[in-house]
């Protein structure tokens, strides 16, 4: 039955229902409809629409229903909805019967399908962050690799002068950097929940927004209902993110294709990325990149399919809003699958040397070099690159390079020129010669690297669904030698809002909960670190994270149980007895093994001393 239906007589024809209904797409919006439908169901227990039996039992129902979702997802693009919405209401329906009616009391599609959608980029940028940062991880480790391969330099395409191949993977790492700074700005500007805005007036009811929105792990609740339902800038930015991520992809990919072709021979790419020819047995193609260079076009093109889609709508809400899904749902797998095959291209490349070297050699390269010898010896630049011009022309007409011409020909142009002019023609000298920051000389190119490879190590993020067998293999491991509690991985996915994870080089690394009592108690746990990173300073951001998260939700007073009490003191906890602790809290330590003989301290860290007086938080914004 459609959500709309009372106000009509007769129900839409076939051709209108097919060409209206959403569900063949946005059935990828399942999983968020469904957590944001959890949290809605806490908003109205809280004004008294729902019970607690009503809520405990479309909660639980709801939980059920996510686990049906995640086990067969295309199982609902074919149940006959008209949108993703109708299909869980009506699942609901089946569930629970006439109480599932009342989970959208307040509630509109617009705010609902805006919550959704925010919560599905939100993820797929966590995904895409990752992502990014291990490609940048694969050009640093080929840089490190490669360090003192000596490569051509181009400009027009034309040999301009030498580098090494470490500059040129570097310079790709910068572009990386720039493409996960404008993802994680757009990210931070999509954090805020419309869920609560209604149709576009707002609800009539008294929702707490504040605390609705960071239950779903959002900044803050949006602030004006018009524009809530009607925003779409977020997919915008998603789009010109991905466009010009894309862009540096699909030059990489050019770079990549002409060193590997057979004019070049700069490198050769790894069978599992590349393909033969049906006809010519000799052929060994770049298709994975070339396919890179082509899927660009598909992601520029839902950019402008969003931007012309936006244009002249008029506020709030309009159906014409249904076309901002099917672009972005194809554009952000498609920068994904991107990034993850140009790594898995650097993976496998292997580099020729003595073929870039040969090749950086000719092509006069060095008259750079030449004209800055000049330049030293008292001669201004624009006469000495007028010289060396006309010592390029002597070198081409004789076939030769410009090292190759003897001093009596370098005089025969101008009698400045010593025997000293070799050591400066030298490969190894052009490359030397490039020290000011940011140049190719081998002392910048490896201050470049390390400094990278330093900015890889730890990113510290709220944890989504994708973090569950990371954070699971934690928590089991730590457990197992009897320092943490163990956990079912079920409860892990129903309380992943409650969990942090820090990242190195793009992998699960560490992890830590913040689990919320009542009065304005909270407590972490779960604190967990992967001993074989060896990348210190990762429980200390968790611990800031979870306190910056716990401050943002006006809870009173964090507790630890710990045996490392000199850590937390550095972070600003002090000691507190088990007997303050409520008896909630306590009845954990039976599941603990070391229950019969316990050595955890109790600390505490305190937020606020009254509903009047905070105390502000250590190193926490």
């Amino acid at each position: 039955m459609a959500l709309w239906g009372g106000r009509f007589s007769t129900g839409p024809d076939e051709a209108f229902k097919q060409f209206n209904d959403s569900l063949p797409f946005d059935y990828q919006l399942a999983e968020q409809d469904i957590v944001g439908s959890v949290a809605w169901a806490g908003a109205l227990k809280q004004v008294d629409v729902l019970s607690s039996s009503e809520h405990q039992s479309l909660v639980a129902a709801l939980n059920e229903l996510l686990d049906e979702v995640k086990a067969d997802p295309q199982a609902v693009a074919t149940s006959g909805a008209e949108d993703i919405h109708s299909h869980v209401e009506a699942a609901l329906i089946e569930k629970v019967g006439d109480l599932a009616k009342k989970l959208h009391t307040g509630r509109s599609r617009n705010d609902q399908v805006a919550t959704d959608f925010r919560l599905w980029c939100r993820d797929s940028a966590d995904h895409l962050l990752e992502a990014l940062a291990q490609l940048k991880g694969e050009f640093i480790a080929l840089a490190e690799r490669e360090l003192g391969t000596i490569l051509p330099g181009y400009t027009h395409l034309q040999r301009a002068q030498p580098l090494l191949f470490s500059h040129w993977c570097m310079a790709y790492v910068e572009m990386l950097e720039r493409d996960e700074s404008r993802l994680a700005d757009a990210k931070a500007r999509m954090n805020f929940c419309p869920l609560g805005s209604g149709a576009l007036a707002g609800t009539a009811y008294p929702i707490d927004r504040q605390t609705l929105a960071a239950g779903l792990g959002f900044t803050a609740a949006t602030k004006n209902s018009l524009d809530a339902v009607s925003d779409r800038d977020f997919v915008v930015e998603l789009l010109s993110c991905a466009s010009i991520s894309m862009i540096h992809l699909s030059r990489m990919s050019e770079d990549l294709i002409f060193y590997n072709s057979g004019e070049a021979g700069f490198i050769e790419l790894a069978d599992n990325v590349t393909s033969g020819s049906s006809l010519m047995p000799q052929k060994k193609n770049p298709d994975a990149l070339e396919l890179i260079r082509g899927k660009t076009g598909r992601v520029f093109g839902a950019f402008s399919a969003m931007m012309m889609t936006l244009k002249a709508l008029p506020l709030a809400y309009n159906k014409d809003m249904q076309e901002d899904k099917e672009g972005l749902f194809d554009a952000m797998p498609t920068w994904l699958a991107c990034i993850h095959m140009a790594q898995a291209c650097l993976k496998g490349v292997k580099v020729n040397g003595e073929r870039t070297l040969a090749a950086a050699k000719g092509g006069h390269s060095n008259a750079t070099e030449l004209a800055d010898y000049l330049v030293a010896k008292g001669i201004p630049f624009r006469e000495g690159h007028h010289i060396v011009g006309v010592l390029v022309q002597m070198a081409i007409a004789q076939g030769n390079n410009l090292e190759d011409l003897s001093l009596e020909q370098f005089q025969s142009v101008h009698s400045i020129f010593e025997q000293d002019v070799y050591a400066v023609l030298e490969i190894d000298a052009c490359i030397k010669a490039r020290q000011a920051l940011g140049g190719t000389s081998l002392e910048q190119v490896t201050i470049a690297v390390k400094d990278a490879k330093k900015k890889q190590q730890i990113t510290v993020r709220d944890a989504n669904l994708d973090d569950v067998e990371g954070i699971a293999k934690l928590i089991q491991h730590w457990a197992t030698v009897g320092e943490n509690l163990p956990r079912a991985k079920s409860d892990m996915v129903h309380s992943i809002n409650e969990f942090a994870v820090t990242q190195v080089n793009g992998k699960v690394a560490g992890c830590a909960s913040l689990y919320i009592y009542d009065t304005g108690l909270a407590e972490i746990r779960s604190l967990g670190i992967d001993p074989d990173t060896g990348v210190t300073g990762q429980g200390r951001q968790l611990v800031e994270h979870l306190l910056t998260k716990a401050k943002k939700l006006a809870l009173n007073r964090i507790i630890v149980l710990t045996r490392v009490p000199d850590f937390f003191e550095k972070q600003g906890f002090t000691f507190c007895t088990k007997d303050s602790l409520p008896e909630k809290v306590m009845k954990d330590c039976e599941l603990c093994l070391r229950k019969d003989n316990c050595d955890e301290v109790a600390m505490e860290f305190i937020l606020k001393l009254s509903n009047s007086a905070e105390i502000p938080c250590k190193n926490v914004a």
